[in-house]
């Protein structure tokens, strides 16, 4: 055996919080279980069409197990009458008008098995249901009539009890109003032939009048009990398909777009691992503490492969730099949209992978997803299509660009490193070759090695020599190779306009517990999802759909349930089983209030029959009124709170309390259980003890002298044993409609009720049940009074059986909707991860708004400063890149330092070089009315400068801190590789590092993947002042270095340094000592400080800071 551990479901107040104070009423939850508010949200949810076909087949199906259960009692009751010892002719009659009876009222309700007429006509079933309640009735009615009119007999009427189940739990009554006056009816018919036929006498008239409405008034009261119950069970169920329907269709979009965007951001090779990595993440994220959730976040991943055979196009747009400094941000978005969206359809032609975008640059290979032996072919043609391309852009939008292409076969190492914004590039010597090749080309012509012509038919191309500049290039002559320049005609349908470019269109399932009318998809195979399934919903346990075929012969459905001895359905999993006990319960207070009559028409019954006076009963009387009243007070006050003053209202300490022990009692199911079994305990100890006080001894003598001498019996001198039957049935009915107990405790507890009965029956008062009246001829009266509790019995257990199955069903169904919610929430969690891998974090949300309106995203920043730091002496080979791995992986670790005030956002990384930005996102949190916000990075804890909230050239000074922040990272892993006997070699590492600041455009562009970039003045000044830097050297443009001098930090003058693009400038680097701190300015009094926390509030809200921090 396997033992399980279970937890058991821990509880926490929502009332009463810290020093007991006032609080405010929580009624949200239960309102999801009262049937007025779900009848609402099946009209609202347009669902009630759909839900009334499903309540005719849930009916046919209460209606088959209806048609097993009638039968048997018919058979039952025609074994015993046919076993009696004595068989008057008219015993046989009352064998006949038992299966007459029966079969009339099966015939008359088996019409509602064809489909067609039930479904058109649906008030065939009340109908049928009427007519067939009103032949049992007057065949129960009528059989007593006939035997005391014809032959004496003062029978007592036999399916009362019984008629009333059938009325309300198994046949196929869609309204309740309906049931309860045919209910009524019935009532009212059994109480006028107990007056006018059994011959009561003045004395006691008074008191079976009130004991027969009583009785009825209860069976009828449990009944609509009843049928609330279950349909709030069901209602709640059919709500509950749907938003599972729902979920499960979300989900199936969602991992739909998932996977469009995953492929369209990494080759099939690595794609896998990035996912399964994201959703561990995202999974472990909500289980794992924060040590856990640490230890795995710094857990790396490299995912980098090695390519052979493959060939690499790299591509620059000429005059890209006056494109970006002279184009307004929406018109510039537009025209790189335009222009690189033609360039992904051509490469989705082609079947070439485009890795990224860098600034002018666009490099992408061929044959890398998938082995292409054509792939030097391919990546040729790329290349002539988008000089066709961009000539083309040129034309329209009259601006002077040209397309430089250089395109080189080898092999390369692919794949993923670092942390943060994870974007697939390559590396390797050959693709540094395709880079040279491209920046020594001419435009308009397709740059190749000879390598690459080697695999190319050249008679589809015209051939020239390559540029002088290729051939004094000293990467490419490392390894001496001659090249060429290409040209040729551009395949059909390689020249496309991007507006017939789709956008990748991503909807996002909203969070939210409850499903809302705007949420409900329009979609029309969705709708018709929904009523297909709706269609296949399991009604119950058994199933007597006459159209039904190819039932399934094992005892396990495939909801999860099964049958255990056919008796008692439960889950195969032992956990959900445990979890089903020890659910929450809403519809507690319902339970409590019909115990509560039940238990006073109790009280009143046997207080009236009982003259004598019973000291115990009246103990018991206290205890069980002040019980009753007491829990219906506490149960029912929330409600009450709610109904008079809403959720508005703050409520004292005492009120507060009695809702906390109310929900105690809610979500414990001991605690409710407890409650069941007091109840129920209390009222059969009542009970019997009416019996008890019976003294049997004398009621033998008084019977035989009343019977010799003919005297008028004393009704009062006993317990009356109709009556206590009648009660015994009402209470082993309570036990089995008692909402939210397990079904076996249920079965365990009325088995024992009849137990007790029996042993009354048969043992302790035998002679009393015997003497009283019998329910058919020559049958003893003990068989009579036994029949009707096995009666009760059965009926209740089968109806309960049902629920209980519905129950389970619908709980598996939400255990099933929670986890569809999860794996919904997981993958539009994923989805967002995946966007932010390619998109700054507050760009995310925006993109998605302007993608659902089909619109361009762009915006435009004032003052923005850029980054681009390079790790020198890097030899690229499978060592080094994971060096560079790690070494990138730190870098990401340090964003997390830089996003509270003023975001340090990655851009890219491109093969060795990390480019940041900052100022592209202001997420100043607000600390109060007289609070100063001050900034001051963690890495430079000592100093003492502050700045002011609303000055923007702040950013120039944060993006200095995080530069000198990697070279301190860089620092320390240099130190940590020099100590490794085995990595001592790469310690030498350096880095070189360039920053520039000003105005900077940003937008998303592409078309097979949203591709996030920055373009302006400071990002090409950025990339130029790193390539012309100096290792371990911070160089910056003048504007720049003027701002950092304002901050206290001392800059350098370098010189005029010459800049491709705008000739010589005047260049700095920012003065770093050897310990990596800045060196300040001497003799300056800076018109600009910062520091961390400098914060002037009130008392409370320091307290709250200093807690926060």
């Amino acid at each position: 055996m396997i033992n399980i551990k279970i937890n058991k479901p821990k509880y926490r107040s929502t009332y009463l919080p810290r020093k007991n104070r006032p609080c405010k009423l929580y009624y949200e939850r239960e309102r999801y279980w009262e049937y007025d508010y779900l009848k609402n949200k099946c009209k609202e949810m347009r669902l009630e069409k759909s839900y009334r076909l499903y309540q005719v087949r849930l009916m046919l199906s209460y209606l088959g197990v209806f048609f097993i259960v009638h039968t048997f009692i018919t058979l039952l009751v025609c074994l015993v009458i046919f076993t009696l010892p004595v068989h008057p002719p008219y015993v046989n009659m009352e064998i006949a008008f038992q299966v007459v009876s029966a079969s009339l009222v099966i015939a008359c309700l088996s019409v509602n098995f064809i489909e067609h007429i039930v479904v058109h006509h649906c008030w065939y079933m009340a109908a049928s249901s009427v007519v067939a309640t009103l032949i049992a009735t007057f065949s129960d009615l009528g059989q007593c009539l006939i035997f005391k009119e014809f032959y004496g007999w003062n029978l007592y009427n036999s399916y009362d009890t019984y008629i009333l189940c059938m009325i309300y739990m198994f046949l196929p009554i869609i309204s309740i109003k309906i049931c309860l006056i045919l209910g009524a009816i019935v009532s009212s018919l059994y109480i006028g032939h107990y007056y006018y036929n059994l011959g009561v006498s003045l004395e006691t008239e008074n008191f079976n009048r009130t004991v027969d409405v009583t009785h009825f008034f209860c069976f009828n009261l449990l009944g609509v009990f009843y049928r609330m119950m279950n349909d709030i069970l069901v209602r709640s169920s059919f709500l509950d398909r749907q938003q599972y329907m729902i979920e499960e269709f979300w989900l199936r979009n969602a991992r739909k777009q998932e996977a469009a965007l995953l492929n369209t951001i990494f080759p099939p090779q690595i794609a896998k691992s990035i996912y399964r990595s994201i959703k561990e993440r995202i999974i472990n994220a909500n289980l794992l503490n924060e040590k856990q959730q640490a230890r795995i976040q710094h857990s790396t991943i490299m995912a980098i492969q090695m390519h052979p055979d493959v060939s690499i196009l790299y591509a620059d747009v000429v005059n890209y730099t006056h494109l970006t400094t002279t184009l307004p941000v929406q018109e510039l978005v537009n025209v790189l949209h335009d222009l690189y969206g033609r360039f992904d359809m051509a490469a989705n032609i082609f079947n070439v992978m485009r890795i990224k975008f860098l600034g002018d640059c666009y490099y992408c290979v061929a044959g890398l997803q998938q082995p292409d032996p054509q792939h030097a072919k391919l990546a040729v043609s790329l290349g002539i299509s988008m000089i066709a391309n961009i000539k083309e852009v040129r034309e329209e939008r009259n601006l002077d660009i040209d397309m430089r292409i250089g395109v080189h076969s080898g092999n390369l190492f692919a794949g993923v490193i670092g942390q943060a914004k994870l974007q697939f590039d390559i590396w390797g010597v050959d693709v540094n070759i395709a880079n040279h090749l491209e920046a020594t080309g001419e435009p308009g012509y397709v740059h190749v090695s000879s390598i690459t012509l080697g695999n190319l038919d050249l008679s589809e191309y015209i051939v020239r020599p390559g540029t002088a500049k290729a051939q004094q290039d000293p990467v490419l002559q490392r390894v001496p190779m001659r090249t060429y320049l290409l040209t040729g005609a551009p395949e059909r349908d390689s020249v496309r306009r991007s507006q017939s470019i789709a956008f990748i269109g991503f909807k996002l399932r909203a969070r939210s517990g409850q499903l809302e009318k705007d949420d409900i998809p329009k979609d029309l195979k969705l709708s018709e999802t929904l009523s297909e399934d709706f269609q296949k919903m399991h009604t119950a346990g058994l199933e007597f759909r006459c159209c039904r075929r190819n039932r399934k012969k094992d005892t396990v459905s495939n909801n999860g349930v099964k049958w255990c001895c056919w008796a008692l359905p439960a889950f195969q999993d032992r956990r959900l089983e445990f979890n089903y006990t020890y659910r929450t319960d809403y519809v507690l207070k319902y339970s409590i209030c019909i115990s509560y009559i039940i238990g006073v028409v109790l009280v009143y019954n046997q207080a009236t029959a009982n003259r004598t006076i019973c000291i115990a009963c009246i103990y018991v009387d206290i205890i069980l009124f002040l019980f009753m009243t007491g829990m219906l007070c506490i149960a029912w006050y929330k409600k009450f709170c709610f109904w008079k003053y809403h959720e508005e209202k703050v409520y004292s300490k005492l009120s507060c309390l009695i809702f906390t022990i109310w929900e105690k009692v809610q979500h414990s199911a001991t605690k409710r259980i407890a409650v069941y079994i007091f109840i129920l305990g209390i009222f059969f100890t009542y009970l019997s003890l009416s019996v008890v006080n019976c003294d049997l001894y004398r009621y033998q003598v008084f019977f035989i002298e009343n019977t010799l001498f003919n005297y008028e019996r004393d009704q009062d001198m006993c317990f009356r044993p109709w009556v206590f039957t009648n009660l015994m049935a009402l209470i082993i009915g309570l036990t089995f409609t008692f909402a939210h107990i397990p079904f076996g405790l249920k079965t365990t507890i009325a088995i024992l009720e009849v137990f007790a009965y029996m042993i009354i029956l048969y043992f302790e008062y035998s002679f009393i049940f015997h003497h009283s009246k019998t329910t058919y001829a020559f049958l003893p009266s003990e068989f009579a009074h036994a029949m009707r509790i096995i009666f009760a019995f059965i009926s209740f257990y089968i109806k309960e059986r049902e629920v209980e199955f519905n129950a389970k069903t619908n709980f598996k169904l939400n255990n099933d909707l929670r986890r569809k919610q999860q794996d919904a929430d997981v993958t539009n969690l994923s989805i967002v991860t995946l966007l932010k891998n390619i998109l700054p974090s507050h760009v995310v949300e925006l993109y998605l708004t302007h993608l659902e309106k089909h619109e361009l995203y762009h915006e435009n920043y004032a003052m923005v400063s850029v980054m681009f730091a390079s790790l020198i002496n890097f030899k690229v080979n499978l060592k080094s890149l994971r060096l560079l791995n790690d070494l990138i992986s730190e870098f990401d670790k340090l964003l997390n330092v830089y996003k509270e005030y003023y975001v340090v956002e990655k851009i890219k990384v491109v093969g060795c070089t990390y480019m940041a930005a900052c100022g592209l996102d202001f997420n100043i949190a607000s600390l109060g009315s007289k609070a100063k916000m001050n900034i001051r990075p963690p890495s430079e804890s000592n100093e003492n400068s502050m700045f002011g909230g609303d000055n923007l050239e702040q950013v120039v000074l944060v993006m200095v801190y995080f530069a000198v922040d990697l070279m301190r990272t860089l620092s320390e892993c240099n130190k940590a590789y020099a100590a490794s006997p085995f990595d001592g070699h790469m310690s030498n590492n350096g880095i070189c590092i360039g920053i520039s600041s000003g105005e900077v455009m940003a937008g998303i562009v592409g078309a097979s993947q949203p591709h996030y970039d920055i373009w302006g003045n400071p990002v090409n000044m950025a990339s130029r002042m790193q390539s012309t830097g100096l290792i371990g050297k911070i160089q910056v443009t003048e504007e720049s270095a003027i701002i950092l001098r304002d901050f206290g930090i001392s800059c350098t003058f370098r010189g005029m340094t010459y800049v491709k693009g705008v000739n010589e400038i005047p260049t700095y680097f920012v003065d770093i000592d050897s310990d990596l701190n800045f060196v300040r300015e001497m003799d300056f009094n800076p018109r600009r400080r910062m520091t961390l926390f400098n914060i002037e509030t009130d008392s409370d809200a320091d307290s709250n800071l200093r807690e926060s921090v």
